[in-house]
């Protein structure tokens, strides 16, 4: 029954969190602006936030290390979706078209997983308020990343879609009314996954730090995962490549963000040790990604190219270490 009650509501958020996407695209033709930047700014918020409500949901009931598995685990996974993107689509050289555009996004997210790092390790036990002053400078950092990755923005902003194709787009205010109803539905429906993952944790005996950075993990990057095929599909591979670094630099946001909703202490404090295998992960692989779009790496081996391939395997290595121990 409990593994019932987890497909449905995972099935629903990702429902949902596509209608978050493709109302977010609505918005993002109607404001005029630009792909790279809606894929890291907007997109990328929009198809994260499933793991930030899971995360809040997480700490609500109690299990934070659920809420940081999450978080923490879908940082992995983003990046295994550009190896996915390059088997999908082999006949086109799309990480290294886009390369340059999106070295700063991927810069950034590297620092930012960096930082996370640095302060579950660091353990700094100083609060403004109930916030941790580490949380604080995580949430600073973010808006000054954003702020860094619009003035490096082309000037010319306009969407993915042509201007020609825009009176076939929705109003600004129907985007915005269906981007809010499908907020609500994740809002609604994300408590019931995380409660039925809990179950799942015991039933099973791998513990909320397995399942939190797989199982869960996995669910709430699904949104990703679609919203990056659709826009690869209709051309728009800065939007794809954007979400995905721009999630990764989201999901650190949100663990920032999630200590407001931690009121025993510093949420980074509290996080377990056992992470420190799933941050440097998400770290690595990132940088795997990194690489992969800056690199003249043409090379395949049959269908697919070096650095997806690294991708992969980290991937696979990773998981399999963490189950182990688990």
């Amino acid at each position: 029954m409990v593994w019932i009650k987890f497909v449905i509501s995972a099935v629903v958020i990702v429902l949902a969190a596509d209608q978050l996407a493709k109302y977010g695209d609505i918005i993002a033709v109607r404001t005029r602006l630009g792909g790279m930047f809606i894929g890291i700014l907007l997109l990328a918020g929009a198809t994260s936030l499933p793991e930030l409500l899971t995360s809040a949901s997480a700490i609500n009931q109690g299990t934070p290390n659920l809420a940081a598995g999450n978080l923490l685990g879908s940082n992995s996974f983003n990046v295994l979706l550009l190896a996915l993107i390059d088997i999908l689509y082999r006949k086109k050289r799309i990480l290294r078209n886009a390369a340059l555009k999106h070295a700063l996004s991927g810069s950034l997210a590297i620092v930012m997983i960096g930082m996370v790092l640095f302060f579950i390790l660091a353990k700094i036990d100083f609060r403004i308020g109930w916030v941790g002053i580490d949380s604080l400078i995580i949430i600073a950092f973010y808006a000054l990343a954003v702020w860094l990755i619009q003035k490096s923005s082309p000037v010319s902003v306009v969407s993915e879609v042509n201007t020609g194709e825009q009176g076939k787009v929705s109003s600004l205010a129907k985007g915005v009314i269906g981007f809010v109803l499908a907020a609500a539905v994740l809002v609604f429906i994300t408590p019931w996954m995380v409660r039925s993952a809990n179950e799942i944790a015991d039933i099973t005996g791998l513990g909320t730090t397995f399942i939190g950075t797989t199982l869960v993990a996995i669910v709430t990057s699904l949104p990703e995962l679609v919203t990056t095929l659709a826009a690869v599909k209709i051309g728009a591979e800065d939007m794809a490549i954007g979400n995905l670094f721009g999630s990764n630099m989201f999901n650190m946001f949100a663990i920032g963000l999630t200590d407001v909703f931690y009121t025993e202490g510093n949420f980074l404090s509290a996080i377990s040790p056992d992470f420190l295998l799933v941050a440097v992960t998400g770290l690595v692989m990132t940088g795997f990604g990194l690489i992969g779009n800056l690199a003249k790496l043409e090379k395949r081996i049959w269908f697919i190219e070096l650095d997806a391939l690294a991708l992969l395997l980290f991937y696979i290595l990773s998981t399999w270490l963490l189950y182990i121990r688990s």
